[in-house]
């Protein structure tokens, strides 16, 4: 999630795994779905922001025996995602760098790319010139999926509902605001709270800077840097290498 800093998320780190779950039910099918056709054998599979690893899980089950190399530069982050990878018995096909998406030493041969949640951390130009990179190295077909995050623009967003989760007796709730910090992006206040019945017993606050790009621009630029085929799926941009898979 992180990717140009290694401190926005150490206070919210204790939330983050555990709000996202609900999010996950739904998007790790997906996500496998977009991986279907990738040949395992062809290279090295590329991840950026893992988080905690939810996405993780999908490319450690769907991709097999494929290594994983994956840049999450958040030591807090990295902390849960190491935790729960190395309880898994094929967690020896997995590699976290401590750097970010754009200091990532990228392999020579690509399998897929995968980056859910972290796109709008990138500034345009670190956008184009990494996939620049990325696209010679591609094996034939081999896609590369990223997810987009309202908005869209770069208006104020206002603080919505928290939403939560309860485990044993405590209930862990979040929520988030934006406003616009220029005319592509935006700053985000996400806030948490941890509660004991009614009483607030801890808190916490994460801010960080957001490029906004919509599915429509991401695609764009991946066809700019190269990409053969390119369609959007509601959040998500699959953009495919030329090769076998280019033209499905």
């Amino acid at each position: 999630m992180t990717i140009n800093g290694n401190s926005e998320y150490w206070e919210s780190a204790e939330y983050l795994h555990l709000l996202s779950i609900p999010m996950w039910e739904q998007l790790s099918g997906r996500l496998a779905d977009t991986l279907t056709d990738v040949d395992p054998t062809a290279g090295t599979v590329v991840e950026f922001g893992p988080g905690t690893g939810l996405s993780t899980d999908v490319l450690l089950d769907t991709l097999s025996p494929a290594p994983i190399l994956a840049a999450e530069p958040s030591a807090a982050l990295r902390a849960v995602l190491l935790a729960r990878v190395s309880s898994r018995p094929d967690s020896a096909r997995f590699t976290v760098l401590p750097v970010g998406a754009a200091e990532l030493p990228l392999p020579s041969t690509i399998a897929a790319v995968v980056g859910m949640h972290m796109i709008g951390h990138l500034s345009p130009d670190q956008r184009r010139v990494l996939f620049s990179d990325l696209m010679p190295r591609l094996a034939p077909g081999a896609p590369v999926v990223f997810n987009v995050q309202p908005p869209d623009t770069a208006v104020e967003v206002p603080s919505w509902p928290p939403f939560g989760t309860t485990v044993g007796r405590l209930r862990y709730e979040g929520t988030g605001r934006a406003v616009p910090t220029g005319p592509d992006a935006v700053r985000w206040t996400m806030s948490y709270r941890t509660l004991d019945g009614d009483t607030e017993i801890a808190s916490a606050t994460a801010d960080y800077q957001w490029w906004i790009v919509s599915a429509e621009q991401l695609a764009g630029e991946l066809r700019d840097a190269g990409a053969a085929n390119v369609r959007i799926d509601e959040d998500m941009v699959i953009a495919h290498a030329g090769g076998a898979q280019a033209d499905r």
